[in-house]
């Protein structure tokens, strides 16, 4: 599929520092770069782009299609092909050349094609394009592979509700398990601070860019998140925020997912909509059983008259789960790559950084220009070779050598 759509793999992980020609790899990034650009235009989702790619075969030859065949795609009526236009006119002539020298912030993104890409996410019905992020680059394989629990509820709990959610934070992340909610207020707040508290890896799937904060008051609460776990959302920088985006995360969190915990939830809640997608993906669906007269309870209550597992307390969640990926107990998902398993070109990156240094000290050592250096950086980082630091600096990691930190 990737290869149809004219995209490939940049910077996901140990399989794409495999391969071998470093020709093959200017040009993947030149696809990845165009396929990033097009999931940017207004107007183009999934679908669109998806035909788009295969009408033309390649996304650089759409790039400069002529509006009657922009028009005779399927789905692409007027108004789309006039977004397209302004989108295409606004780039300009070089189109690339201005992304790929676009600030740092803009490369930290997974697309399809590249190995940190979490299979699971074509199974739905509507797949981000791309998804932006910030934090522990090395938790991707595990959010790949769906090594995570979902906790999700009400912004407006009970005090049982607020208290069962943090308790649930903390025992997941002591169990070893990456914590995934929305960053909202309510549920989602208190087992992010939970999970925090305990030393764990919360990852928050965020309504808004990364460079907005959704409530406000969670600014402090958002950049420790991004510290010790990871932020990740579909909208580009700069995207103005809607209320739909709010419940269109919910489709993310599920499918980074092994099973979905519902603490609290009214009667009609973004909480429900993430477990129907858990059971259309036959996921296990845990509801924490709640005060029968309280309206805040009564969505997740009726889970439970629906089939879910009643979550009484949370060691009876980990007796089914397990020890997570991140438990000392736990095997690595893959070994990590040592030196001699890596390109030339990925060694003296390596050997740059030493002990630490900025894009521009490297751009100046290695002598390239620092927006090639700055793909190969977050291949590193995704493998959990190297830590990104303030500043655009990177440090190594080798102490991740038994598993993703």
């Amino acid at each position: 599929m990737e290869r149809r759509l004219g995209i490939g793999p940049l910077g996901g992980g140990r399989r794409s520092m495999a391969r071998a020609a470093e020709p093959c790899r200017d040009w993947d990034q030149r696809r990845r770069l165009w396929w990033l650009l097009w999931s940017r235009c207004p107007g183009v989702g999934w679908a669109r782009l998806t035909a788009l790619a295969a009408a033309c075969g390649d996304l650089e030859r759409a790039w400069w299609w002529p509006e009657a065949e922009l028009q005779a795609l399927p789905g692409w009526g007027p108004s789309v092909v006039r977004s397209v236009l302004a989108y295409r006119q606004r780039w300009g002539p070089q189109p690339i050349a201005r992304l790929a020298g676009a600030p740092r912030s803009d490369l930290r993104v997974v697309v399809p094609g590249d190995g940190a890409w979490p299979d699971n996410l074509h199974q739905l019905e509507r797949p981000p394009l791309a998804l932006y992020w910030r934090g522990r680059g090395s938790l991707w394989p595990w959010l790949r592979h769906r090594r995570a629990v979902a906790v999700v509820g009400t912004r407006r709990p009970s005090a049982h509700g607020l208290a069962m959610a943090r308790r649930l934070g903390v025992a997941l992340a002591e169990a070893g398990w990456p914590v995934v909610s929305g960053l909202a207020e309510g549920i989602d707040g208190a087992v992010h601070e939970g999970c925090l508290a305990a030393g764990g890896a919360p990852v928050a799937v965020l309504g808004t860019p990364l460079d907005r904060v959704y409530p406000r008051h969670h600014v402090d609460l958002q950049a420790r998140v991004a510290d010790g776990g990871l932020l990740v959302t579909e909208l580009a920088p700069g995207t103005p925020v809607q209320a739909g985006h709010f419940a269109s995360r919910n489709r993310l969190q599920v499918a980074l997912a092994a099973a979905v915990v519902v603490v609290e939830c009214p009667a009609e809640s973004g909480a429900l909509h993430s477990a129907r997608i858990a059971w259309q993906q036959g996921l296990p669906l845990w509801a924490v059983p709640g005060d029968a007269a309280r309206q805040s309870a009564i969505g997740s209550n009726r889970l439970l008259g629906s089939g879910a597992t009643p979550l009484i307390s949370p060691p009876d969640l980990l007796a089914q789960l397990g020890p997570g990926p991140l438990a000392r107990s736990s095997a690595p998902l893959s070994p990590m790559p040592s030196p001699s398993a890596l390109p030339p070109s990925a060694v003296a990156l390596l050997e740059a950084v030493g002990g630490g240094a900025s894009l521009e000290q490297l751009s100046l050592v290695l002598n390239q220009p620092m927006a090639a250096l700055a793909p190969q950086l977050l291949e590193l980082e995704l493998a959990g070779l190297l830590r990104a630091d303030p500043g655009l600096c990177w440090s190594p990691q080798w102490g991740a050598a038994s598993g993703p930190a």
